[in-house]
């Protein structure tokens, strides 16, 4: 069948450019292989990466039909199927752009600089002294091997960074990709560096608590190592070690819990003078509260009273017992 094939193709200091070329393909054809026909056969100045077949998995990740993805796992099929669009007259189309969050170097080929830099922050090695075992290698149980099978499969295709809003706006998070790769340090066993680690991820919003819980880095995942998942397990091993004085971010999920387990949801009045105001003890924080407040006062919108949810009881034992089997 005849496909049009839309590429953003971009050079460095231009703006980017749509080229459109028309391939007679298969159904089953990949991405990747429709690709590698418009460069063998059309035009040989489309660059893009493809180290897939030599082993080199997740090289050739990109935005296909505005979703990243790896274009040689992708079918022609599988997009058509998805996108269930049409682009020149009665021509199926499919849309080709680069990866998001990096910029772009040629085409479809992203500078993944800063993408390995960020890795880098989480220290993605087992800890010197757990590797300096002095007369037989360091062995581990099944069972905690399987700890590590999950976040083991990230094969550092870019997709999750590509996606991740809290990367767009905060440059400084490291990014999904990171912190799932932390997340896999801290859950093996031979690592004897655990609370440190999870005192680095814990800073600001560079760390666990940039992550804005969007769920694109799980949704375009090709390996599905579930990234936002995993920042979810190392939120949840500092919250245990963590207690609502350590910083705000912790504030604000434990009295988010506590309001819920009270009220069956949230006590609004409560949230942000409890988060912001440290529980009437940051002077500054409750100052900075009041222009909001009077500007909620003025239009009718502040609740002067709270009335609990029905099954409260319910609500309240659901979260108990997660709390208790954690």
């Amino acid at each position: 069948m005849e496909v049009l094939f839309k590429v953003w193709r971009q050079k460095p200091d231009h703006s980017p450019q749509l080229q459109t070329y028309q391939l007679d393909v298969q159904a089953g054809n990949t991405i990747l292989e429709c690709l590698n026909r418009i460069k063998w056969e059309q035009d040989g100045s489309l660059a893009f990466r493809k180290n897939c077949r030599n082993t080199i998995c997740g090289s050739c990740g990109m935005r296909i039909n505005g979703r990243s993805a790896l274009a040689c796992k992708q079918n022609v099929q599988q997009e058509l199927e998805m996108a269930a669009a049409s682009g020149n007259g009665d021509l199926p189309t499919i849309t080709i752009a680069p990866l998001g969050n990096m910029p772009v170097i040629k085409d479809l080929v992203v500078d993944m600089s800063d993408f390995w830099d960020k890795l880098q922050k989480v220290d993605p090695y087992v800890s010197t002294q757990g590797r300096n075992i002095p007369e037989r290698e360091f062995l581990q149980t099944p069972e905690e091997r399987s700890q590590l099978d999950q976040t083991g499969n990230c094969i550092m295709c870019g997709a999750c960074y590509s996606e991740c809003n809290a990367l767009t706006v905060n440059p400084e998070f490291v990014g999904p990709h990171a912190l799932a790769k932390a997340q896999r340090m801290v859950a093996d066993s031979r690592d004897t560096e655990v609370e440190e680690r999870l005192e680095t991820y814990n800073q600001g919003t560079q760390g666990v608590w940039g992550c804005t819980r969007c769920y694109y880095c799980n949704a375009v995942c090709p390996m599905e190592v579930a990234p936002m998942d995993q920042i979810g397990y190392l939120k949840q091993d500092i919250l245990d070690r963590k207690d609502a004085q350590s910083s705000r971010s912790i504030r604000h999920r434990k009295v988010l819990i506590d309001l819920v387990k009270e009220g069956g949801w949230i006590d609004e009045r409560k949230f942000g003078l409890y988060v912001v105001g440290n529980y009437f003890r940051d002077l500054q924080g409750l100052l900075s509260l009041a222009p909001l407040g009077l500007r909620m006062l003025s239009h009718g919108k502040f609740p002067v009273s709270f009335e609990p949810s029905e099954g409260t009881k319910e609500v309240r034992s659901l979260i108990e017992r997660v709390q208790t089997h954690h």
